[in-house]
């Protein structure tokens, strides 16, 4: 006859992991074809969410098992339904705190409008504009930045066309010139 060994700590266990893994599996193929059922309603048709909250729902529920039994109730499932339900609105309210997440969206069109180009071009024609001769820049400013027609902005200086036209030409190449000794290409 053979002793047999004290019952040990790795024998109990096993014995209470087996009985854990037998509590979860009663519990969900008691509990999670109908809980899933209601939890669909909840999310509004959305299976996955559904599915995490009955999963959610059955892991409680195995944790809490040593006192679920003491409490006097016929049966688990009002419980499992309450628990569902808070674990859905509380999701659903964590979802609604969070500004909503924005993977697919083009990040370049939250970009600010930036001015830097406009005011450097800017400051480079003015710069331009100063080194031709007085003559050259009234009749640029009147053509070209106030918009007039060379015939109007002859009469406006009080020049004679073909003087207001040729000083047009004569103008646009010095201050093509100075743009070109400034860095500036077509």
């Amino acid at each position: 006859m053979t002793p047999r060994p004290a019952p040990g700590r790795h024998q109990a266990t096993s014995t209470e992991a087996s009985h854990s893994d037998q509590l979860i599996r009663l519990l969900y193929a008691e509990h999670a074809g109908p809980l899933l059922m209601f939890v669909m309603r909840l999310t509004g048709g959305d299976r996955q969410r559904a599915e995490d909250i009955v999963q959610e729902t059955l892991l409680r529920a195995w944790r809490n098992a040593h006192r679920l039994g003491t409490q006097g109730q016929g049966s688990l499932r009002p419980w499992l339904v309450t628990v569902a339900r808070r674990i859905a609105i509380d999701e659903h309210r964590s979802q609604e705190a969070r500004p909503p997440e924005t993977y697919d969206r083009d990040l370049t069109a939250f970009a600010e409008a930036d001015s830097t180009d406009r005011v450097l071009r800017t400051m480079t024609v003015a710069d331009a504009l100063r080194t031709l001769s007085q003559s050259h820049r009234e009749i640029l400013i009147s053509t070209y930045f106030r918009g007039r027609t060379v015939p109007e902005a002859a009469e406006e200086l009080g020049l004679p066309l073909g003087t207001a036209k040729s000083r047009v030409y004569y103008a646009l190449r010095a201050l093509r010139t100075a743009l070109q000794e400034r860095g500036v290409t077509e």
